[in-house]
């Protein structure tokens, strides 16, 4: 079974999370922006091996701490999907524009694509490309535990920003209504930032999606 635990990162709190196999004792790092002795603990606390680095996309509180991590542990980093490549190559001068630690941008091992699937141990997530935050954004949904990482596509009451460079209002939504919906309204997701939901909960009362 898949468990997962959100750990907040960087000045902007945004929501790592740490996956991991119980058979195996196999981890991932999903969106690991920063803080990276904070994740290190919780890996060591946890007793796992990083396996691998998901990313959703490419801003610097997601992606921020993703080359160090994955030298430190020499892990893959897998994601987002490669329209958000421009945003990874800014990753050293958004650090700076928003007072971050230096970080490093980097290519990762593995950009992902609508239906492709990455392993945490023996668990299968699917990958859903869901742009409009960015335009390279991606989503793993883990079907056996209904479990979505959802990045900043949506959160508890609100949606993703569409105001940076190649971010898009409609396109935005659709990918929620066309992408995320249909995964089933029992579907529960930790967003890149504030607390959990559910897609059902969502579609009745988030004022930007609800049906």
């Amino acid at each position: 079974m898949l468990h997962a635990r959100v750990i907040p990162v960087t000045p902007f709190e945004q929501n790592a999370t740490l996956l991991w196999c119980d058979a195996t004792r196999r981890a991932a790092v999903v969106d690991p922006g920063g803080d990276l002795d904070r994740l290190d603990r919780a890996l060591q606390n946890e007793g796992l091996g990083l396996e691998r680095i998901l990313v959703t996309h490419g801003h610097i509180d997601h992606a921020g701490g993703a080359a160090d991590l994955a030298e430190r542990h020499g892990v893959p980093i897998e994601g987002p999907q490669e329209e958000d490549a421009f945003w990874i190559e800014q990753l050293p001068s958004q650090a700076r524009m928003f007072g971050f630690p230096a970080c490093r941008a980097f290519v990762p091992t593995r950009w992902l694509h609508q239906g492709d699937r990455v392993w945490v141990g023996e668990a299968e997530l699917q990958v859903l490309h869901c742009p409009g935050h960015t335009p390279g954004h991606v989503v793993f949904f883990e079907p056996q535990t209904r479990l979505a990482i959802v990045g900043d596509v949506l959160f508890a009451g609100s949606i993703g920003r569409t105001d940076f460079p190649r971010g898009d209002y409609d396109t935005l939504i659709n990918s929620i209504r066309e992408r995320l919906w249909p995964l089933g309204d029992d579907v529960r997701f930790i967003p890149g930032h504030g607390p959990m939901s559910t897609f059902g909960e969502e579609r009745r009362s988030n004022p930007f999606v609800a049906d």
